[in-house]
């Protein structure tokens, strides 16, 4: 994503759950955003609504900022589905020379009137989860001493980006060659590169994601961003494929403390911790040994004395460390990594 001057749609959902992508590009790239655009908040700020971006502020109207490049749609709904009546926003953009960046299932590039105005104004639609793979997963060339850990889910929208992101940039902090590897539109906004695993050809879904490893593995670690769950009924089917596509020698285990059922299914409980660690396991056991080595905790529904209660419990519970990377940093998770590092390669831990 090249554009340095991005207004962020988030029209009447400028919160951090509907919002997501726009709180992450804001957390991650905030430098390049100079506002969000949502008329039923204009006159606030992200900080206000987000609790990220600071003063960055939020517009009724593209005629308050200047010199925008672009629009990027910063919500990432159920079903990837656009809003119609955003059309009309976006449209507006295109007038004004703006590219349009989206993320969503629902590509820009397929509505007949946004294209239309793309090509009279000579903007650009990029959509984010277009892709062409086509590649199935061969095992061969796998650099054998680059270390690929993969973060996994408790359930979906949980945090797994955040972790990979955030433990890549702690391992980087500490002088370690770490490569965060997007799996998902989000993640691509802000690392630049990536597979939108969830937009794969079910057959491709390992290829994909062993294409992602074989072009970055001249890094030394390898930190491969996690989507759904093993355990959701309805989007296990990517998980495993990245799964078994980025063969990770380890994993990290994302959960959100005082979640009780599953995403966008309330009837549905969710699976025990311990269970789904022994899940994940095994499954990855059926092409090379794998273990969770950590879990990293989304504290948010719970003040920070509950949240220290959690870990410790969820801690004494599987006996692997457990963190909140906002509470607590993400040093343990880091510290995990590298001697798993050290067990598997022999590589000498710095203390």
């Amino acid at each position: 994503m090249r554009s340095k001057r991005i207004v962020i749609l988030t029209e009447g959902h400028t919160n951090p759950i509907t919002a997501k992508t726009a709180w992450a590009v804001l957390r991650y790239r905030g430098g390049d955003v100079v506002a969000l655009f949502d008329t039923t908040q204009a006159g606030k700020t992200a900080g206000e609504l987000m609790n990220v971006g600071g003063d960055i502020p939020i517009i009724g109207s593209l005629d308050e900022v200047a010199e925008p490049d672009a629009l990027l749609i910063g919500i990432a709904p159920m079903g990837g589905k656009l809003p119609t009546e955003w059309k009309s926003i976006i449209v507006s953009a295109i007038e004004r020379g703006m590219t349009i960046i989206s993320g969503l299932h629902d590509f820009l590039s397929n509505d007949k009137d946004l294209v239309a105005a793309a090509e009279q104004h000579g903007v650009e639609l990029v959509d984010i989860r277009k892709n062409n793979e086509r590649d199935v997963s061969n095992r061969l060339d796998l650099r054998e001493d680059c270390l690929r850990i993969h973060t996994v889910g408790h359930d979906c929208s949980i945090g797994k980006m955040v972790t990979s992101v955030e433990l890549t940039n702690e391992l980087k902090r500490q002088g370690q060659d770490a490569k965060f590897v997007a799996t998902g539109q989000t993640g691509i906004m802000i690392e630049g590169d990536g597979c939108p695993v969830d937009c794969v050809v079910s057959d491709f879904v390992n290829g994909s994601i062993e294409k992602q490893i074989l072009a970055n593995q001249h890094h030394d670690i390898l930190v491969i961003e996690g989507q759904a769950s093993l355990a959701h009924p309805r989007y296990s089917a990517v998980t495993a494929g990245l799964l078994h596509g980025c063969l990770p020698h380890g994993m990290i285990l994302v959960f959100e403390a005082g979640r009780k059922t599953v995403s966008g299914m309330p009837h549905i409980p969710l699976t025990p911790l311990p269970k789904l660690i022994q899940a994940y396991e095994n499954l990855a056991a059926l092409h090379m040994p794998s273990k969770v080595i950590g879990l990293a905790m989304n504290g948010r529904l719970l003040t920070p004395e509950q949240a220290e209660d959690e870990r410790k419990r969820v801690q004494d519970e599987t006996g692997l460390v457990v963190c909140d990377v906002f509470r607590d940093g993400s040093e343990p998770l880091a510290a995990a990594v590298m001697n798993l590092r050290a067990e598997i390669f022999g590589t000498p831990v710095a203390s």
